[in-house]
């Protein structure tokens, strides 16, 4: 776990009450991918039932069907004798989720064509997030802003089976993105390609904003794959 087993067993805990007392395994995995999403835990990172159970307040059985359900998003892995753990991407994993971003983001720009207020707000905050996190050096934070603009990018198509899969694709990215050594450099420089995205989407340039997309995910595959090489 990402800053040692009490740090994360901390920031578990603070969701507890999420669950509430109807808690479900898919309730307790949704907040643990949110948690990956958010690098809270590193690839190959042994995940501790004793310590998540006890953080969220969960059951071990509801715990290891919430693990089984974030093995099959490709998020976590079994390995037999040792446990739970997080999986760590491979090369041809971060081709694969680059090109299913090409597909769903430049198909969510066309399709949400003029986007609704309330989507272009998502934007607006997801990237003003960013930029204020790069003011005071979060680098992590200004990852996770990024992955939370381009779901909103995707989330414009008001189609509840796109916006899953983009949050599924996101986080199993997330793991991709922990093996850059210097955050601010690969983050930083996303930033104004996000803001001229956002002016391309509200200013009703559908391909515009497309090729502005596109030049962004080539440029993103090419810096994450030379950090894997």
């Amino acid at each position: 776990m990402v800053d040692g087993v009490a740090e994360a067993a901390e920031r578990l805990g603070r969701d507890r009450g999420l669950l509430e007392h109807s808690s479900t395994a898919e309730r307790t995995a949704a907040i643990l991918r949110r948690h990956i999403t958010q690098g809270l835990f590193k690839p190959d990172a042994r995940l501790a039932e004793d310590v998540i159970g006890n953080a969220l307040g969960v059951s071990r059985n509801t715990l290891r069907e919430a693990f089984r359900l974030l093995s099959h998003e490709r998020l976590l892995v079994h390995k037999l004798n040792r446990g739970v753990f997080v999986r760590a991407l491979t090369a041809a994993d971060v081709r694969d989720l680059y090109r299913i971003r090409r597909l769903v983001e430049c198909a969510a720009v066309g399709d949400a064509s003029p986007p609704a207020e309330e989507g272009l707000a998502g934007l607006r905050e997801a990237v003003g997030a960013a930029e204020k996190a790069a003011e005071e050096e979060r680098w992590g934070d200004v990852g996770t802003a990024n992955m939370e603009f381009h779901q909103a990018v995707v989330d414009l198509m008001g189609s509840p089976r796109t916006t899953e899969l983009m949050s599924q694709v996101l986080a199993e990215l997330r793991l991709g993105f922990l093996v850059v050594t210097d955050p601010r450099a690969f983050h930083g420089r996303y930033l104004p390609r996000n803001r001229r995205i956002l002016g391309l989407i509200e200013a009703g340039d559908v391909e515009g904003a497309r090729a502005a997309l596109t030049d962004y995910l080539d440029d993103a595959e090419a810096t994450l794959l030379k950090a894997y090489a």
